[in-house]
């Protein structure tokens, strides 16, 4: 049943009286598909008009249909409310964001864009996860309309905007979905289901067909309204089982006593063929965390239908292996080569998150081992490791920096520490990693294909040094070389399967623009007629101390 009210214009506030089914008051409610939202302390429903915002980026939106899987994606996740602050420690609006962050990311040599949940939440510090509008962007940055404005701009920029979805739960507070009607209208009665124990919120019910329309038409209404480019799916392993985070006995198996929620199992696929059929430019992205099959495989293949996957797996391999001395790293040196054995089997992304940087985990630099000068080596190596691996990218604010302090949401990145010739090499290192990868299809075209990568050194754990050459779709190949200790090496002898040409440099993470030893590197290696690796000819590398070098073949 509609309600229909007259002469009622754009910025009115609103909010729903309901009535249990024993004429009981209940708490006033939000329009769940409200376009625009207040703050505390009234959390008013606001009159919107969608059709009032004129856009500007219809040369991105006419763009051809391009697979995303032969692009290359350099993600740089964001939190509005703390990326940069004001003077006044107030956060930026959303059209200030856009002015001060698109030519950032431009300079930086970013694709994408990816923002911590934008879709209204009460609570400041859930980060937005914990969402109750879910078709409106949060005010505390502005209106709908300021939202389309950094939409615009970014898109305006050649830079794709990826939202953070949340349909796995929703939060207890009385204005929202929770006890909508006086029954448990969106979530199972029965907590065992319906409630999430981690965070406290309620698990949407997935086989209620009013709940699965309310969250695709969701997903689609972001890719409409406000042209976001992605959605990246957040808490998904939480979705597809019953058993997620529970001991026995605190949940209930499906009809055929296993664990999978084949509701939440149909509902993605859903969201994903709706997506991909109707936007065909669009992606969506799954933070999973285990080993579910197909995750990035099409509906039509038996997989979930996503574009991409989170590569969970290489960022905790990765992360504990850097995180070791450089002493000790020949001892698990296996963690470090473990990812390449499931590289293909999922369309991936490697992520370093916030999730890595909260709760006490430290920042990534503070991960890396060392004094400040081998702190700063270690991760300029990580990051030159990273962006030779197959897969896309995502890193989050801040790791460009190179600071010291985990992610604050109440503050803003440490931009103080650019003023150090460290922290200003960390970021044009950084800068020119993305120019470097997005300019060399050999580093993105194969991401998700065995044809793409070999490896030309992978078992010198005793050195920890490692050697792949990744290449595109024309054969052209790039050779990345990573010494993942402090000792340098004048020469190090490498097997290519090459005849004749020469390597030529293209980067050095230890160059002194990035506040590297600056140890000569041959700009050229020559291909020699010297047998070695059981190939006929080979090349004589220099390793500088903890560094990753990139270099392409020319014939």
């Amino acid at each position: 049943m509609g309600l229909f009210i007259p002469d009622i214009n754009a910025g009115e506030r609103y909010k729903f009286e309901l009535k249990d089914s024993q004429g009981k008051g209940l708490p006033h409610k939000a329009d769940p598909w409200g376009y625009q939202a207040e703050q505390y302390p009234s959390f008013s429903s606001v009159v919107y008009d969608h059709q009032t915002y004129r856009w500007k980026d219809q040369g991105w939106q006419n763009r051809p249909v391009q697979s995303k899987h032969l692009i290359p994606l350099s993600i740089y996740e964001l939190h509005v409310g703390s990326w940069r602050r004001k003077e006044n420690g107030d956060s930026l609006d959303y059209r200030e964001l856009a002015e001060e962050l698109v030519p950032y990311l431009t300079e930086m040599g970013y694709t994408h864009v990816e923002l911590m949940p934008v879709a209204e939440h009460p609570f400041y510090g859930s980060w937005g996860y914990q969402t109750v509008g879910m078709f409106a962007p949060t005010s505390r940055f502005g209106t709908p309309d300021d939202f389309k404005y950094f939409v615009d701009c970014c898109h305006q920029a050649g830079i794709g905007v990826i939202l953070d979805w949340v349909p796995a739960h929703f939060p207890s507070d009385d204005h929202g979905l929770a006890n909508f009607d006086g029954t448990a209208l969106f979530n199972d009665p029965d907590p065992r289901r319906g409630w999430h124990q981690d965070w406290n919120s309620y698990i949407y019910d997935y086989g209620r067909e009013h709940v699965r329309k309310f969250l695709v038409s969701n997903a689609l209404f972001w890719l409409e309204q406000f042209h976001i480019d992605g959605l990246r799916v957040d808490a998904v392993a939480s979705m597809l089982y019953l058993d997620y985070s529970r001991k026995d006995g605190e949940w209930i198996p499906n009809e055929f006593g296993g664990n999978e929620n084949h509701d939440a199992i149909s509902l993605l696929k859903w969201v994903n063929e709706e997506v991909y059929s109707r936007f065909p430019n669009a992606m969506t992205i799954a933070e999973e965390s285990t080993a579910f099959p197909g995750v990035s495989k099409p509906t039509w293949a038996g997989g979930l239908g996503f574009g991409f996957k989170w590569n969970m797996g290489w960022m905790h391999d990765s992360l504990s292996y850097i995180k070791e001395d450089p002493v000790h790293r020949r001892y698990h040196h296996n963690t470090i080569t473990f990812p390449m054995v499931y590289a293909f089997s999922e369309n991936y992304v490697l992520s370093l998150s916030h999730d890595e940087v909260v709760y006490g985990k430290g920042s990534i630099h503070n991960k890396m081992p060392g004094d400040e000068w081998q702190k700063a080596a270690n991760l300029r190596a990580y990051l030159g490791y990273m962006y030779g691996q197959p897969g896309k990218k995502l890193n989050f604010m801040g790791t460009e920096l190179g600071q010291y302090e985990e992610w604050n949401h109440d503050g803003q990145l440490a931009w103080q520490w650019l003023d150090y010739p460290k922290h200003k090499g960390i970021q044009s290192l950084v800068s020119d990693l993305n120019h470097l990868y997005t300019s060399t299809p050999a580093l993105f075209e194969l991401d998700a294909s065995p044809e793409g990568f070999e490896w030309r050194m992978q078992d010198d754990a005793e050195g920890s040094v490692l050697v792949h050459e990744r290449f595109d779709h024309q054969g052209n190949r790039v050779m990345v070389v990573t010494n993942f200790t402090p000792v340098p090496r004048d020469s190090y002898r490498i097997g290519v399967p090459v005849e004749n040409g020469h390597y030529e440099l293209l980067l050095n993470s230890d160059s002194g623009k990035y506040w590297g030893s600056n140890m000569p590197v041959p700009d050229n290696m020559k291909v020699e007629a010297i047998p070695y690796h059981n190939l006929s000819r080979s090349v004589d590398l220099v390793l500088p101390p903890l560094s990753t070098q990139f270099y392409r073949f020319v014939q």
